[in-house]
């Protein structure tokens, strides 16, 4: 027998195989694996001979793999095969607390690996990083550090925009009124404002903006004000100064010109 095509089985003997996202496997496969678990032997492809197993399996899926035998996307009998010890993974988001170590890790890790030098993450920033939600869970976390020891420093507003996003996303079908310019950037700063509790300091960071903009926008808004009135004349005198600057660039590029002429 070739040595390759010794597959992963033969490479594991003795040892742990790891079977990620076993619920996406194909049913042919499925029943493939079933039957080397029943019988703790492997015939490899091109080979005339089983091979016995002696080997630790442990199987992995980021869906409940007893929905996925419920809906008839794995094979009950390989279930009930792989359902010895269950280990149930918490989502990042129940357990903040251990986010600063595992930046420590990931930065230990991948920046060697990079052959780049370690960023240093200051209290604001983990901060934020233990506010956010993490929906991605560790990838996600794993990859922030990762993108940011390839530009060399840490972003965060990433993340917040993309919460941005995703709210903008769940309220779209509240938000059938007008969809010009500014209403879209009112929505956004709106959406990271809540993301941040309010905190306009942070707000105006993620943003890539002063907090005096942040708050003269928040005025012409009236978002302090209280009732619906307050908050359309905030949006009308925040659309009647777009309009007057659109119409002073009208007039200005002209001149612009012209002047550029006569020189």
């Amino acid at each position: 027998m070739s040595s390759g095509r010794d597959g992963l089985f033969v490479y594991a003997q003795g040892g742990t195989l790891f079977l990620d996202e076993v619920a996406d496997l194909p049913l042919p496969l499925q029943a493939m694996l079933l039957r080397a678990l029943e019988t703790r032997r492997i015939r490899p492809v091109g080979g005339e001979q089983e091979i016995p197993l002696a080997l630790r399996i442990v199987a992995a899926s980021n869906r409940p793999l007893r929905e996925e035998m419920d809906a008839g996307r794995l094979r009950a009998d390989l279930y009930w095969r792989l359902q010895v010890v269950e280990i149930t993974l918490a989502p990042l988001r129940t357990h903040k607390e251990d986010i600063p170590d595992l930046v420590a890790h990931f930065i230990a890790t991948l920046a060697p690996q990079l052959g780049v030098d370690p960023i240093e993450i200051t209290p604001a920033e983990m901060a934020y990083l233990q506010q956010y939600d993490w929906p991605g869970n560790v990838r996600e976390l794993r990859n922030l550090i990762e993108r940011s020891l390839i530009v060399g420093a840490l972003n965060v507003s990433a993340l917040y925009q993309s919460l941005a996003r995703a709210q903008v996303q769940r309220e779209r079908p509240a938000l059938d009124g007008p969809t010009d310019l500014q209403t879209l950037e009112k929505r956004h700063i709106l959406a990271v404002l809540e993301s941040v509790a309010g905190d306009k300091t942070q707000a105006a960071q993620l943003l890539g903006i002063s907090r005096r903009t942040l708050e003269r926008r928040c005025a012409e808004w009236a978002t302090t004000a209280a009732g619906a009135g307050g908050r359309r004349a905030g949006a009308a005198g925040f659309a009647r100064l777009a309009i007057r600057n659109k119409l002073l660039a009208m007039v200005l590029v002209p001149l612009g010109r012209c002047c550029r002429c006569w020189g």
